[in-house]
């Protein structure tokens, strides 16, 4: 055995975090934040990202800012936990509200196995719902961070995810063109319904 290889293994408690706020709070940032610095101390990460989320790269995480980091695409909570190498000792896995709800034992028998877990994703949809599995998540989890971002309307803190294009579905993808970070008094469950410039007429 190596002596880096010692390193890895001088502890065998794993954990698991999770980054979770709105859209525009900077979580896939900090994602990229806590895996990079992992990296930087020479132990071995994986980066996991929904295979359905292509909206900026198809095997990197990017965040809003333009930080990046190289990701490895799955279909779901299975095909992920077939694709962690045995080596690896920290895990982060971007826009987890995307996954089934079988990420929640994979995440937990991951930690089991001495590994750290960093989860990124929405805990709350564009209705203000939990959206699972984060909620789970956080439940199972040692740390929870929960980000802010800034009101696009009053510039205060925002909590909520606001869509702005009107669809009936729980999954749109898209960003500044179709949501909106907003705080409290400016979040707006119907606005989608309103008519909006240079939408009504697509």
């Amino acid at each position: 055995m190596g002596s880096l290889d010692r390193v890895y293994r001088r502890s065998n408690e794993g954990w698991v975090e999770v980054v979770c706020g709105p859209m525009f709070s900077g979580k896939s940032e900090e994602l990229i934040r806590r895996v990079t610095r992992s990296k930087i101390a020479r132990i071995p990460v994986q980066v996991f990202k929904p295979r359905l989320d292509t909206r900026y790269a198809d095997t990197e995480v990017v965040s809003h800012s333009e930080w990046k980091v190289e990701a490895h695409p799955v279909a779901d909570s299975t095909d992920l936990v077939r694709a962690v190498s045995d080596q690896t000792r920290v895990i982060g896995i971007d826009e987890g509200q995307f996954f089934d709800e079988g990420l929640v034992e994979v995440v937990d028998n991951l930690a089991a196995t001495g590994k750290q877990v960093i989860v990124a994703g929405l805990d709350t949809d564009y209705l203000r719902r939990p959206f699972e599995p984060i909620p789970s998540l956080c439940d199972r989890a040692e740390y929870v961070t929960k980000m802010l971002a800034v009101c696009h309307r009053c510039g205060g803190p925002a909590l909520y995810t606001q869509r702005i294009v009107h669809s009936d579905d729980l999954v749109v993808l898209g960003a500044q063109d179709s949501y909106e970070a907003r705080c409290r008094m400016c979040y707006d469950p119907t606005e989608p319904e309103q008519p909006r410039l240079g939408l009504d007429a697509v």
